[in-house]
């Protein structure tokens, strides 16, 4: 795939939960990008003219869709689970390990790739949290691999788009704390549409390892 002038193609992991829903929903809609290939479990419920979708049951293993995961720019990793009440060993195997697999097999095919990891504030290597521990771990892997570009996304609370059919049921009753947040802590609160464009926009930047805290998302979202 070439890219037309100012267009991309990107791939999106986690459509099937909310924030790669919010994601494939605003590069649905953006100028920016040409094609979006999304690669899920289980059918994503969307269908668009720019829209291509794979089901692919084994994250660990993409040896048998590789030959279509080439002449893209950007992944945007939307992929991942809670630590809660989720054993340590599986929690690394599906945070670290498979981010790295896919990661891996994306930048081996794809020269020139932009690599959008989502994360999470209080993510840090050297915390006694195990949880921070494996995701400082996955940030700090993903800066060495081929990329042209990664950046590793800390949002706190993220207000879903209208319309979100994998939003989280407790949204809807905690959303009315989103400007009071946002007022106290401005950091620590952003828009779905926020997070989502600053990841459209990482496609304007240039060589950049870069962690994006509240702050450097909303602003990015505006850039």
């Amino acid at each position: 795939m070439e890219k037309t002038k100012d267009q991309h193609n990107v791939i999106i992991t986690g459509a099937t939960g909310m924030v790669g829903e919010g994601v494939l929903m605003r590069c649905l809609e953006s100028k920016e990008i040409d094609t979006v290939l999304v690669i899920n479990r289980k059918p994503c419920g969307y269908t668009h003219p720019k829209l291509k979708e794979i089901i692919h049951t084994d994250f660990f293993d993409f040896s048998t869709i590789e030959s279509q995961l080439s002449g893209y720019h950007a992944c945007f990793f939307c992929l991942g689970i809670s630590s809660v009440g989720v054993d340590s060993e599986v929690y690394y195997k599906m945070t670290y390990t498979l981010t790295m697999h896919v990661a891996e097999t994306l930048s081996r095919l794809n020269s020139g790739m932009t690599f959008c990891y989502v994360s999470g504030g209080g993510t840090d290597e050297n915390s006694r949290l195990k949880w921070a521990q494996v995701k400082g771990k996955t940030e700090n892997d993903l800066k060495k691999l081929p990329f042209q570009q990664v950046f590793n996304f800390r949002p706190g609370f993220i207000k879903p788009l209208p319309g979100q059919k994998y939003a989280h049921k407790f949204y809807k009753y905690i959303n009315w704390l989103f400007p009071i947040g946002r007022a106290v802590y401005p950091g620590g609160f952003c828009t779905m549409a926020e997070l989502s464009d600053a990841m459209i926009h990482t496609l304007k930047q240039h060589n950049q390892r870069r962690v994006l805290e509240g702050k450097d998302i909303i602003a990015l979202a505006k850039a």
